[in-house]
């Protein structure tokens, strides 16, 4: 492992829930990933998967759905349940709201199990504890051989559900796994589903969790021995090396609060040449934002891509509530103009990416459950490299003149402002 890569945790043998107690991300060798562009790709993709699937096929999404792409998703997967491959679909109940009649009834007259996550039936539903915490992740497994994470929801990529139809589609990524990295994948899915379900698939998951007993304890003497070491990259040889070594990171209210952030976060404090970001919502706490002022100070060229196409108003405002004191340090910021910006990618340097749910926001960072792939690599980081570079090619740099006629300290105490409520309101807790 290099020396001047990230500082994340490798456990040398993981196994059962034992990547889970570990709240860095914990990397296995011997993955194979390879990088998904738009829903076009990944429908393909998953597609194949899904004809091929034998035994059992996991999905959780935020948005399913019910346009023309998205119902021949459904018909793959009903076309797996007909020949007894058992399959099981969690939805968020409030990203799908208006699209889960149709998908609901098709599926499960299809002979899919179908749980709706947080389901939304009316403003009362609001009143609910844990109602603002969302199902953000994008998650699908087969067989537990194949896995695919991003932030590509079932949806067409040229439909958004705000502004309708467009002839560019969106510009989103996704990715599929194979090896050691699809066993967490599967795992949190099935989670989903487990909570969704209220409880009735809880057994195997507590059959899992009793399996992994030793391998919990094992993880936390590792955990305590990296932290003495403050976290310090183990020597070559302590873990896995073959490629591709790869992470599987969770943003959720338990073990796993700040693992995505902080991902992110040890990745541009390790960076010696370049940090490219993008997200379409943008709105990152005290600890980010110095991590990117300090990275720039320090001659790292760093580069975020943001919106230009804006389907949230108030999204565009947080953003830019930055830009003044980002630019102000040397931090260069982009708006992808071409189309609506969905993508929530990172590369660090030349060894170090992630794909993902997560945006940079509080709804994301502290709120929702969101899941990322982290990929050290050269191939995989070159090729992420080549769509971050075209995509920035294409759109358009903001300036401090820009910034100058946008925003003023009012709006962007206003923007403080409504963010400390919000998540106040969702209960999540900690300093942004």
């Amino acid at each position: 492992m290099s020396s001047t890569g990230p500082r994340d945790d490798e456990e040398p043998a993981p196994s059962a829930l034992s990547w889970y107690v570990m709240p860095r991300a914990v990397f296995t060798g011997g993955n194979e990933v390879a990088l998904l562009r738009g829903g076009d790709e990944l429908f393909a993709a998953m597609g194949r998967a899904i004809v091929s699937a034998r035994h059992e096929i996991w999905l959780a999404t935020y948005i399913f759905n019910d346009d023309p792409t998205a119902m021949a998703m459904v018909q793959a997967l009903l076309a797996a349940a007909a020949r007894g491959v058992r399959v099981r679909v969690v939805i968020d109940g409030f990203g799908s709201m208006r699209s889960l009649p149709a998908v609901l009834n098709s599926l499960r007259e299809g002979g899919v199990g179908v749980a709706v996550f947080r389901p939304v039936h009316g403003w009362w539903s609001w009143l609910l504890p844990g109602q603002l915490r969302r199902l953000h992740q994008k998650l699908c497994v087969v067989d537990g051989d194949v896995g695919f994470v991003g932030g590509i929801n079932i949806i067409d990529d040229r439909y958004d559900l705000r502004h309708g139809w467009s002839e560019t589609p969106r510009l989103d990524y996704a990715v599929r796994v194979r090896g050691p990295v699809v066993a967490p994948i599967e795992q949190t899915a099935r989670a989903m589903w487990s909570r969704a379900w209220f409880g009735r698939d809880w057994r195997d998951e507590i059959r899992a969790l009793a399996r992994s007993a030793k391998p919990v304890a094992r993880a936390r003497r590792l955990l305590r021995r990296l932290r003495a070491a403050r976290w310090r990259d183990l020597p070559p040889g302590a873990g896995d090396t073959r490629p591709m070594r790869t992470a599987f990171v969770v943003r959720d209210n338990l073990r796993q609060r700040r693992t995505i952030e902080r991902s992110y976060i040890d990745a541009i404090r390790s960076a010696r040449a370049r940090v490219d970001l993008v997200s379409p919502y943008f709105y990152p706490g005290q600890a980010f934002r110095r991590a990117l002022r300090s990275a720039a100070r320090r001659g790292v060229r760093v580069r975020l891509l943001l919106q230009g196409q804006w389907d949230y108003r108030f999204a565009a405002v947080a953003a830019q509530a930055l830009y003044a004191e980002l630019l102000g340090h040397g931090v260069h910021i982009y708006e992808y103009t071409p189309a609506f910006l969905h993508a929530k990618v990172a590369l660090v340097d030349k060894e170090w990416a992630t794909v993902g749910s997560s945006n940079i926001d509080p709804l994301s960072l502290l709120v929702n459950l969101e899941a990322n792939v982290v990929v050290r690599d050269r191939g995989f980081v070159a090729r992420l490299g080549e769509e971050i570079d075209t995509a920035i090619a294409a759109s358009r740099e903001v300036t401090l003149t820009d910034v100058g006629v946008r925003l003023g300290l009012l709006h962007r105490g206003f923007v403080a402002w409504c963010a400390r409520v919000y998540l106040r309101v969702a209960g999540a807790t900690g300093r942004y």
